[in-house]
C-alpha cells in the first residue's frame, strides 16, 4: 500500500513495476543487473480515486500520462534495483501528492487609506525638495 496523503492510499496491485537493464557507462554490472525500473499506474481504470482527482491529476501531470492513460516513471540513478524501486515509488507518491493538493484561491489586497495618505505625503516631500534645487528666476 502506498500512502499517498491522509486520505488517498494506493495498493500494491494497481501499480506495475518491471525491471530492466540500464543504460549508460557502468560496464559488466550494467549488462549483467536489471537495476532500471519502471513504475505505471493506469490512471483510467483506478477504483482508488474519485474521478474529480482523476481530473486534477490529468490536468497537472499531462505531460507524463500517455495515451492510454497510464503514468510511467523510470528510475536508473542508483546502482541497485532495490534503490531504484524505492525512488521511483517516492517520486510517484510525491507527484500524485502534489498533483491532488488545491491550491488557495489569491485574495487580491487593497491598499489602505493610510498607506495611500503616507505615499501622497512622501511624494509631495520630495517634489518640495526638487523645487528647492531649482535655479530662482529673478523677478525683474
Amino acid at each position: 500500500m502506498i500512502k499517498i496523503n491522509n486520505t488517498v492510499s494506493i495498493p500494491d496491485g494497481e501499480i506495475i513495476i518491471t525491471a530492466s537493464r540500464s543504460s549508460g557507462p557502468g560496464g559488466q554490472n550494467v549488462n549483467k543487473v536489471a537495476t532500471k525500473v519502471t513504475l505505471r499506474f493506469n490512471l483510467s481504470d483506478t477504483a482508488f480515486l474519485t474521478e474529480e482527482q482523476k481530473e486534477r491529476v490529468r490536468k497537472k501531470l499531462k505531460n507524463i500520462i500517455n495515451r492510454r492513460g497510464c503514468i510511467v516513471l523510470n528510475e536508473e540513478s542508483r546502482r541497485s534495483q532495490i534503490a531504484n524501486r524505492k525512488r521511483v515509488i517516492e517520486k510517484f507518491a510525491a507527484m500524485i501528492a502534489q498533483a491532488l493538493r488545491v491550491s488557495k484561491k489569491r485574495k487580491p489586497t487593497t491598499v489602505s487609506l493610510a498607506q495611500k495618505k503616507r505615499r501622497l505625503e512622501e511624494k509631495k516631500i520630495q517634489a518640495r525638495k526638487k523645487s528647492a534645487r531649482r535655479k530662482i528666476a529673478d523677478a525683474e
